[in-house]
């Protein structure tokens, strides 16, 4: 017969078995995700996927559609040094605005970023701390209906003075013919940050350089800029409607996929959406670069961007936090991203996968452009970039609006981008 002693020991082993095949406590998490296109959807489905593995909750937050709101919230939020959310979907150039706020996701990640292209780790690197893992890149295209180019004997536009001359002639013709509401362009046209990124592409591509060089100087007040904000203004109630001034992205996006626009600047996100089943211009839509300038020193030029995931360092779950991004970030994620809402990837491999290929064949002209893609100022600019941006929409709306010519807005700017600089970046 066993002694009690025994009887105890073996009762404690056996406890501790116990206690040691037991799951975790479940916890709750909240990630703030964004609304555009198919993404609340696939960080839904994606945070639920992860939520049955761990046996964890994940409550997802939709966002703003606009970026400008969506960093307003966000700010106050970790201004506020909340724990309410947990995970922030952040643009690529927050990094430097908000990466503070931020725990390092590197001892998390396990190496697994090397598999990313250098330039979006480098970018999510903040003083040796990897504040974000990518979870899509992005870059600014051409959207073109091809069926109207293919009826009017028109090329793709390989420059503004193109697209500006096609989309009137095709606009004209088409209204003619019956189509009242069709218009020749659309695009980001509200004072917000996806302004930003359509100036940021007009000026590289009439080589009017960089807002602030790699140096910190500032550059933007130069003749190929004010040209650039000129040429944009006389498309207002020409080709683009007068409306196309409170259009974001996914406005853009409507009145395009309705067969309203000969042409759009957009994300490749919309790619998918405009030949998704029941969109009226299904099979007809095709991407290209978009148009350079004309002189020696133009070029096609898209704004880099893209969305990132990272972990707030007020989460009472970091931890678990971490896990959840490192899982959003890990490649079968990723493709989801890629196969199922046409985002494209931020792992180069990715795009030589057969289902990916398969899903997306434009993606073949997507790396080219990923590769010579122009960045906006944040990384120079850093926890300035917010004040920066709002200087240069707000001058860009101005000439929009009728309100200043180019020289006269980028002037004024060039003044005020050295008020924000005093001191140094």
């Amino acid at each position: 017969m066993a002694s009690p002693m025994s009887l105890l020991a073996a009762l404690g082993l056996a406890a501790t078995a116990l206690l040691a095949a037991a799951p975790a406590r479940a916890e709750t998490l909240s990630i703030a995700c964004g609304s555009i296109g198919k993404e609340l959807q696939l960080c839904q489905s994606l945070t639920a996927d992860w939520g049955h593995r761990t046996g964890n909750t994940v409550n997802v937050v939709a966002m703003p559609p606009s970026d400008s709101d969506r960093l307003a919230l966000y700010q106050q939020i970790l201004g506020a040094g909340s724990a309410t959310i947990d995970l922030f979907e952040i643009d690529t150039i927050w990094p430097g605005l908000l990466g503070s706020n931020f725990i390092d996701l590197k001892p998390y990640a396990h190496g697994a970023e090397a598999d990313d292209f250098p330039s979006t780790i480098a970018n999510d690197t903040q003083g040796g701390r990897l504040v974000a893992l990518p979870l899509f890149v992005d870059a600014g295209l051409l959207y073109y209906r091809r069926d109207l180019l293919e009826k009017y004997h028109a090329p793709v536009p390989q420059s503004w003075d193109d697209l500006t001359a096609t989309a009137k002639r095709i606009e004209a013709a088409e209204r003619a013919a019956g189509h009242a509401g069709l218009w020749g362009y659309v695009f980001q046209a509200k004072a917000y940050e996806g302004l930003t990124c359509n100036v940021v592409e007009w000026v590289a591509s009439r080589g009017g350089g960089a807002v602030i060089d790699p140096h910190g100087a500032i550059t933007v007040d130069n003749p190929a800029a004010a040209t650039a904000l000129d040429d944009a203004a006389s498309w207002i109630r020409t080709i683009a409607p007068e409306g196309v001034l409170n259009y974001t992205e996914e406005e853009s996006r409507g009145v395009f996929q309705s067969g309203n626009a000969v042409f759009m600047r957009n994300w490749p996100y919309a790619l998918a959406l405009a030949n998704s089943p029941g969109s009226p211009v299904r099979g007809q839509v095709g991407v290209a670069p978009l148009p350079q300038g004309t002189g020696a020193d133009a070029r096609h030029a898209a704004t880099l961007g893209g969305w990132q995931i990272a972990v707030s360092k007020y989460s009472h779950h970091q931890q678990i936090a971490a896990d959840l991004a490192v899982f959003l970030a890990s490649r079968a994620a990723v493709k989801r991203w890629a196969v199922e809402g046409g985002y494209t990837p931020p792992i180069p491999a990715l795009y030589d996968d057969p289902d990916v290929k398969r899903a997306n064949p434009n993606f073949a002209l997507l790396l080219p452009i990923f590769r010579d893609a122009v960045p906006r100022p944040s990384a120079i600019a850093g926890t300035r970039y917010d004040a920066v941006s709002s200087a240069l929409w707000n001058a860009a709306y101005r000439v929009l609006t009728g309100d200043a010519h180019g020289a006269e807005a980028l002037a004024g700017l060039d003044r005020q981008l050295h008020r924000i600089e005093r001191g140094g970046w």
